[in-house]
């Protein structure tokens, strides 16, 4: 009896933690709705709502760094780089966090013009949670987390980029 009941507290503290878990990513679905639409509309205000734009700016510097490191084996070359980095990420904020920027990476996830966006639950089910409590989402259903998503003041907000940096363009197509 006693084995039972403990089996069934690991059971229902399981679901909870997976329940848990799926409420969060209902949860983040639903901003990143609001980000697919804002981006798709070429809405700037409703974008930046959705962006946390000093987090997404370091996570591209880092992105670049590492581009850089991959690049040469040339110490001299890596410490240039590294230099160089902020100010590429300064120029990054400006140019490439923008809805048209985005635009071009919601087309490689499959999101073109006169689709559809999916609703908040086809969104949750593409989202995988995080350890540490952000979400993200990625290309392929087990690939690598791509943009990363963390609650900051009640929003959930694009605040990572782990993906190519030759992802982001700001060409139309």
């Amino acid at each position: 009896m006693r084995a039972f009941r403990t089996l069934t507290l690991i059971g229902l503290a399981a679901a909870a933690l997976a329940g848990c878990a799926t409420a969060a990513r209902i949860d983040a679905a639903g901003d990143v709705h609001a980000l697919l639409i804002a981006i798709r509309d070429n809405d700037k205000k409703t974008f930046n709502t959705h962006i946390d734009r000093e987090a997404l700016k370091s996570s591209i510097e880092a992105r670049l760094m590492a581009e850089a490191e991959k690049a040469t084996d040339d110490p001299g070359m890596r410490a240039l780089g590294a230099l160089a980095a902020p100010y590429l990420a300064d120029a990054a904020d400006k140019a490439l966090i923008q809805p048209a920027t985005f635009r071009s990476l919601a087309y490689q996830y499959g999101y073109k013009p006169g689709q559809p966006i999916p609703g908040q639950v086809a969104i949750a089910g593409a989202l995988k949670r995080m350890p540490d409590g952000r979400v993200c989402a990625t290309k392929t259903k087990n690939g690598p987390c791509v943009l990363i998503f963390t609650q900051r003041d009640g929003v959930w907000k694009l605040s990572g980029f782990e993906g190519e940096i030759s992802d982001l363009r700001t060409k139309r197509r």
